[in-house]
């Protein structure tokens, strides 16, 4: 692990069991946030059709949602800290700043860097959760070792079994993972909805029915064996009795706590 790696980590402990909280000042912001869901949607969508295809590698699906989760990420960065976000996190590990643009700059890269190695890493839990509140929204990013209840949908993948099997076991094999993966192609489309109904287009939905909503995607893998739960998660109404004007760290909160509790069995979080 580089040094810079290593700082990062030191720093993004202080962050541990915290999420962003994020203002919805006005009408673009509310824009901003459905296309930005729309878009984890979409990415979605086309996983399950990336792990329907059985001449395309599980592999290359997870790719393309790193692609698109980095592209968000990288928005996010430049938004928050400009384009020289790097040296804004650096600056803050190195204690040559204290403020929220400094955390949350690390916050995002460290989470970045473990999303980089979710594929290649074993037994490590991704844990994302956004709720919408009237006035905001949280995100909240967790990395666990541990599994995932049976609450999850599982898939194998070839790629990553290194048993030494016999051509014909191999070729079973690998037909039973292929069926595994429409399976969970299948559950990814029935359940990518949650997301859409969770943070609907502001132009033809009432504020009434957009001001709270949520979900919670949690993917994992040991061994060759994948697994991902995606449902819709309820923010708590009492929650905040405040505002915000500019984006800001939190604690995990009662929802998100509860939805560990739910779905995680026995985790150790590492981040």
């Amino acid at each position: 692990m580089n040094t810079r790696r290593k700082r990062l980590e030191d720093a993004a402990a202080v962050l541990y069991q915290q999420g962003v909280r994020l203002p919805i000042a006005n009408a673009e912001d509310e824009r901003t946030l459905h296309e930005n869901m729309r878009r984890i949607a979409d990415a979605g969508v086309r996983k399950s059709e990336l792990l329907a295809d059985p001449d395309v590698p599980l592999t290359e699906a997870y790719r393309d949602e790193l692609d698109e989760i980095g592209r968000s990420f990288k928005h996010r960065l430049q938004q928050l800290a400009g384009d020289d976000y790097d040296e804004v996190a650096d600056a803050y590990v190195r204690g040559e700043r204290d403020d929220w643009v400094g955390a949350l700059a690390v916050y995002y890269l460290e989470c970045y860097y473990r999303l980089q190695e979710r594929y290649t890493v074993d037994e490590e839990i991704f844990f994302l959760a956004i709720l919408r509140y009237p006035n905001c929204f949280t995100v909240n990013l967790s990395f666990a070792v541990g599994e995932i209840t049976s609450d999850a949908v599982r898939y194998e993948s070839p790629h990553h079994d290194d048993t030494d099997l016999s051509d014909r076991h191999r070729e079973r094999y690998h037909a039973e993972c292929q069926y595994s993966q429409r399976e969970a192609a299948a559950y990814i489309r029935e359940n990518v909805g949650c997301i859409r109904d969770a943070f609907p287009d502001p132009d033809t939905t009432p504020i009434e029915d957009r001001r709270y909503g949520g979900f919670v995607h949690i993917t994992g893998r040991r061994g060759p064996v994948f697994s991902e739960y995606l449902g819709p998660l309820t923010p708590d109404p009492d929650r905040f009795d405040d505002t915000v004007t500019t984006p800001c760290l939190v604690s995990d909160g009662p929802e998100v706590r509860t939805a560990k509790r739910e779905f995680l069995v026995e985790p150790t979080f590492v981040a």
